[in-house]
């Protein structure tokens, strides 16, 4: 009886596991991130994308730090290298459509350079 209910218990823990060891990574590599942009640190970013075999523009639509996007975020904290490390990695249509610019105009933060290479690589 004790064998069978640790079994029961074990083959849970391994079917979730998987799921549950996904779910994790994507929240560290988001925790990562948003601590990266936080901190302005480019280095850091590109080696947690590219040990995690990930392009930015493959998670930036799904990533939000406090309730902004990333770049967003990197605007309000001043993180402009990191800012622009993004734009020059994100597609066009990803910037355009995903309305951090008119947010940069909107909440002061239009004369940014991170605001400046969004309209120039968007070409708003």
């Amino acid at each position: 009886m004790k064998a069978l209910l640790l079994g029961s218990v074990m083959a849970a823990v391994a079917a979730t596991g998987v799921t549950f060891s996904k779910n994790a990574d994507a929240n560290e590599l988001a925790l990562s991130l948003c601590t990266y942009v936080q901190g302005d640190d480019t280095m850091r970013m590109r080696k947690k994308l590219r040990d995690s075999r990930v392009r930015i523009r493959d998670v930036y639509t799904g990533i939000q730090c406090n309730g902004q996007s990333l770049l967003q975020f990197a605007m309000s904290n001043g993180a402009n290298d990191v800012g622009t490390f993004m734009v020059g990695r994100l597609a066009v249509d990803d910037l355009k459509n995903s309305g951090d610019y008119e947010w940069a105009q909107a909440n002061g933060h239009g004369g940014s350079p991170i605001a400046q290479a969004i309209k120039e690589r968007a070409g708003l």
